[in-house]
């Protein structure tokens, strides 16, 4: 039996611009994202077999542990991919990221099992990895390479960006998710396009100007939940990830409240989906 322990980290997104619609009704964005060291991982346990099987477990109730959970889908891929067959591969999934949040939790552990199994079977090229990724998902090439990224196209088309180190705070509501489907939706439903001052600019123009730290689908759905609402007036600075719940902020700390998930005292880091010692 082999075995090998991932660390997948979470990713913000720093500013986030939706610039038009892609076929197959996806949306194109243009967004400078920035993995932190908040982290899932993953136990990856393959053996021989009479046929293949793909099993997982977890720490957490609120995730499937089928066919429809995005480890069992990466993994049936790279097995498809690379003709490997008659396995059983066991994957156990410490899940510490928040669920539907904006910080690709579920995207970040389908890259951690992609790269485990081939540190495992040593099948496949970068480049053939990322094609996997995009394959299943936006946000999958930035959790496999990591650190300060621009992600274009649907998020799949990246370029390393030169890393800045600092601090991140990050503050999301409890027993509130929001899907990216719900976001560009509403995104796409609004009758008029975000005031100057709410629209994120070109995210190369604000990659080191923190005042233009914007995010286009904050703008579309924060008038629908309050609890977002209370976020942005007690926090002015602090900026929404993604499609949301969570919301960051760059050098500085959020109070503990009953009723809010919060973890201060991150920073942003320079990798992404790795080889665990812990």
């Amino acid at each position: 039996m082999q075995t090998i322990k991932i660390q997948c980290p979470a990713k913000i997104n720093l500013n986030l611009k939706v610039t038009g619609k892609l076929e197959g009704g996806f949306h194109s964005i243009e967004s400078i994202m920035q993995t932190v060291s908040l982290y899932d991982y993953l136990t990856i346990n393959v053996e021989d077999s009479d046929k293949t099987e793909i099993i997982l477990s977890g720490n957490s109730s609120e995730i499937p542990y089928d066919e429809h959970n995005l480890v069992y889908k990466a993994t049936k891929l790279y097995l498809d991919y690379s003709g490997i067959k008659n396995k059983k591969i066991n994957i156990y999934i410490e899940k510490n990221i928040p669920i539907a949040a904006g910080l690709a939790g579920g995207s970040t552990d389908g890259a951690g099992v992609l790269y485990g199994l081939n540190k495992i079977f040593l099948y496949s090229k970068a480049e053939n990895l990322d094609q996997m990724c995009s394959k299943l998902g936006s946000d999958l090439n930035v959790c496999l390479h990591g650190g300060r990224i621009l992600a274009q196209g649907r998020g799949e088309i990246t370029t390393p960006l030169g890393f800045k180190e600092f601090n991140v705070s990050l503050i999301k509501p409890i027993g509130l998710g929001i899907s990216a489907k719900e976001a560009y939706t509403k995104f796409s439903q609004k009758n008029n396009t975000p005031p100057t001052a709410l629209r994120a600019t070109s995210p190369l123009q604000g990659a080191d100007r923190r005042k233009d730290f914007v995010n286009d689908l904050e703008w579309a759905i924060i008038d629908d939940y309050p609890q977002l609402q209370y976020i942005k007036q007690k926090y002015p600075k602090s900026v929404m990830t993604g499609s949301g719940s969570t919301y960051f902020m760059i050098d500085g700390e959020f109070e503990q409240e009953e009723r809010y998930w919060v973890k201060n005292g991150l920073k942003a880091i320079n990798f992404g989906v790795k080889e665990s010692n812990k």
